[in-house]
Parts: structure tokens; sequence; C-alpha cells
């Protein structure tokens, strides 16, 4: 004998999914589960976004290789190279202005050279010109603007810069930082509904609807959890709020990463001066001189000399390999001398320091190349996939045309205190250092608990007209 189903509901919806196992933490899937499904409706078009903007940040490595080859390589490997300081002064010749603020020397036989001028009209402050020189013949192969430790040309700047803040400033890393704030939380909440369901355990094939679109929702997050977790925490190390909070936690405990001492003492002070509009970098033993005693103290390709940036300074030439196994190794040299006054080995750096740095290469897929890349595109492209399924399934939600349907209200009444009070506790913590998910977060509090008296309030007036059972579900 069959029965009809309950008035306004559907009778092609699916089957309910059997409830969760009692437990300890049971109280908590109420609250983990609203907290999933409106931080993920709200918060899910940044992380769109950086997903997107991100997919095609680990995508312009290869492309800028193939759009620069010109400038990037040179046509025939010769059988000895120029001197660096004639390298230099071959392209200082052909672009006189600025100054000379940094050298990389071809760091592969097809390679050509790096001159970064600083101070060129034209280029912004934080950037610099780099000029590509043949390190064979010494002809200038064509100059490009750059930026960063990892010599970003145009178009990878340009795509990192989207990323990073959408070409707004400062105002627009703020929807960078909120994806990354948020990042963790959501993906953590989906573990949670996911294996608290024992979801992991069912296949998605045989299914249909809304269960489908589940099953294929939570698998491809269980899959990718910890690469949200990762891409959420090394975004976090260098954003404007919570990166700085998290500076200030590696100093106090030691952490902070250290730098060469680049001050030169005594009689050889002065030819530290700083380099001077048109001029090549070259100051006292000169740059062969210095380059020669930076590897005499095992300072291999690729490296960067820096020349004295004010008089008493010193040379400073560093290792600048990104991929593991990874170089940054650091020597002082007396520009008047030539001697190595000060030596920095990456081996030497504190552990916090290592992994921040181990982080943000492997984040902006640097530490293991191509293959670095491809595990980021499929992160980005993974995330993407996810919210698309999430819109999805907050319309299946939905009976006839009322698509969407809100997650039922009530969830902290049924978490006891013994649990709730810690909870809030931890997540106090948590929103104040990470401040662009406690603010929000607090402001989603506020307005949920202002709604839910308005919708109470109404519920208890329409109730004292006659409406009871209206009245009864606003409430609830």
């Amino acid at each position: 004998m069959t029965t009809a189903p309950p008035t306004g509901t559907d009778a092609s919806a699916q089957p309910a999914a059997p409830p969760p196992r009692s437990g300890r933490w049971a109280p908590l899937r109420p609250l983990v589960l609203r907290l999933h499904f409106y931080a993920g409706l709200l918060v899910a078009p940044f992380l769109l976004v950086a997903a997107t903007t991100g997919l095609l940040y680990a995508g312009s490595f290869q492309a800028e290789k193939i759009v620069y080859a010109e400038q990037l390589t040179v046509p025939e490997v010769g059988d000895a190279e120029l001197p660096i300081s004639q390298q230099v002064a071959a392209a200082r010749e052909a672009h006189p202005q600025g100054s000379v603020s940094a050298v990389r020397p071809a760091p592969q036989d097809d390679a050509t050279t790096r001159v970064m001028l600083s101070g060129v009209p034209g280029i912004d402050e934080d950037h610099t010109l780099a000029v590509f020189v043949d390190p064979y013949t010494g002809k200038v192969r064509g100059a490009l603007e750059q930026y960063g430790s990892s010599g970003a040309l145009p178009l990878r700047t340009w795509i990192d810069e989207f990323h990073r803040d959408l070409h707004l400033g400062d105002t627009g890393r703020l929807y960078s930082e909120l994806a990354a704030s948020w990042l963790w939380v959501i993906a953590g909440g989906g573990l949670v509904l996911w294996f608290s369901r024992r979801r992991a355990l069912r296949r998605v094939r045989g299914t249909g609807g809304r269960r489908r679109t589940l099953g294929l929702h939570g698998t491809i997050g269980v899959w990718a959890g910890i690469g949200f977790f990762f891409l959420s925490a090394t975004g976090l190390t260098w954003s404007t709020y919570a990166g700085a909070n998290i500076d200030e936690l590696r100093t106090s405990l030691g952490h902070s990463t250290p730098s060469v001492s680049a001050s030169v003492g005594g009689d050889h002070g002065g030819h530290g001066a700083a380099a001077a509009p048109g001029g090549t970098g070259e100051h006292g033993v000169g740059l062969d001189k210095v380059l020669a005693s930076a590897r005499s103290e095992g300072l291999g390709d690729p490296v960067e000399i820096v020349p004295p940036a004010e008089a008493g300074s010193a040379y400073v030439v560093k290792q600048v390999q990104r991929e593991w196994p990874g170089k940054a190794d650091a020597v002082a040299v007396d520009p008047g001398t030539g001697e190595v006054v000060d030596v920095l080995r990456f081996a030497d750096h504190p552990l916090l320091a290592k992994l921040t740095r181990w982080g943000i290469d492997l984040h902006t897929g640097l530490l293991f190349g191509l293959v670095n890349q491809i595990a980021l595109m499929l992160l980005a492209l993974s995330l993407i996939v996810l919210i698309v399924l999430g819109y999805r399934m907050w319309w299946q939600r939905g009976r006839g045309s009322a698509f969407g349907r809100p997650i039922p209200r009530g969830a902290w009444a049924q978490v006891p205190p013994h649990i709730l009070v810690p909870l809030m506790a931890v997540v106090a913590v948590v929103g104040y250092f990470v401040p662009l998910l406690g603010i929000p977060l607090a402001a989603f509090v506020v307005v949920d608990v202002i709604l839910g008296e308005i919708a109470h309030r109404r519920g208890r007036r329409t109730y004292g007209t006659g409406g009871g059972t209206a009245g009864g579900t606003a409430a609830g």
C-alpha cells in the first residue's frame, strides 16, 4: 500500500540521506552545515575570481618562456662568455637612463644576462627595466619591464597583479585575503560534513539529482581538500593584515628571515657609494672580482649581484634559484678589497623562515617547476568545479519555484555550552589574527541574530491572528 506525499512536498524528490550517527560531536554538525552553506554562498564569488586568476598565473610561467623567447635565450651558444663588466657596459650603452640596481649573469648556456635598471622614466617605482644581453657577443637582445624576486616579465606581472589585487592596488588586495581567509574554513567544513555521513564510501554512479551533485561535490572536495588548506595558509603569509600578524609572530619567536650584513667598516667604507645615474654599477674592485669572490664561497648559478646601496656598503651577491633544491645563500663583498665580509647560508635560516620560503615558492609554482604549476592548475580547476556544483546544489535544494531554500535555523542552540564556549574562544582568537575571517564572521552572526529575531516576532504576530502554521515555520 502506498501513501501519498504530504501536501507541499515534491513526490519526485530524492529520499533523504540516513541521519548521522549520534556521537559526542553530533550537535556540531548543524552548525558546521549552516556555516559551510552560507560561507560558501557568500564567499564563493571571491574564491571563483581567485581560482580563475590563479589558474592563469600557474600557466603564465610557460607562456612567458614562449612569448619572450627572443629576450630570454641566445641564438647560438658561444665558446666563452664575456666578463660580466663588459656585458653590463653593453647594456648601459643601449640604455643609459637610470642606474644599475642588480645584475643576473646568464644561468644557463643558452640564456641571456639580465641587467636591471631602476629609476628609468616610464617604469613603475617598484619595477625595474631588465636589459637582456647575449653573454657571448655583448649584443642587447631587448629590454622589458620586470617585477619581483622571481623576475616576472610583463605578461606574468599583469596576471600576478590581477590575481593579487585585480589591478586595484591595496584596496583590491582585500578580495584575495578574504578568499584565502575563508578557503580553509569552507574546505574544513565540507570535509567534516562529508565524513560525518560516511559519504566517502558511497558511489556517485547510479544516483541522480541533488544527491549526484552532492556526491561529485564531496568527492572532488575530499581529494583536493589538503591542497586548499595549503593554498589558504600560504596565501595568508604575505597578505596585508593576516600576513602582518604572521610576520609579527615569527619575529617574536626569533624566526624572521635573516639577511646578510652589507656594512663595510674601516678604510674601504668610502668605496661603497651608491650607484650614480648613468653608471655601470662598478665600484672599487668591480663586478668581475666581486663575482669571482662569491664563486669562491660556493655560490653557483643562478646568482644576482646587487651594487652597494650607499657609502659604507658592500656588494651583495645572492643565489636566486627557487626550484628544488633551492639555492638561497648570500655573501657581502667589500668593494675596496674584493674580500667576502659576511656569509649567510640558507641552511642556517630559522625553521619558520625556511617553511615560509618553501611555502611561498610552492604556492607560486616555483618550487617544483612544471609539475608544481600543473598541480596548481588542477587545484584551481577543482575549486572552480566545486563552486559551480555548490551553486547547483543550492538551486536544487528548492521545491518547485522556491529555489535556494536556506539551511534551517537553530544550529547554535543545539550545541552544548561545554562545547560552544571553548569553540567561541578559539574562533575569537583565530578571528583576531585573521581579521578578514573574524570581521565577516562577526557581521554574519549579528545579521543572522537580527533576522532571526525579526522572523520570530513576525511569527508570533501571525500566530496571534490565527496563522499558527505559517508563524511556526517562520520562527524555526
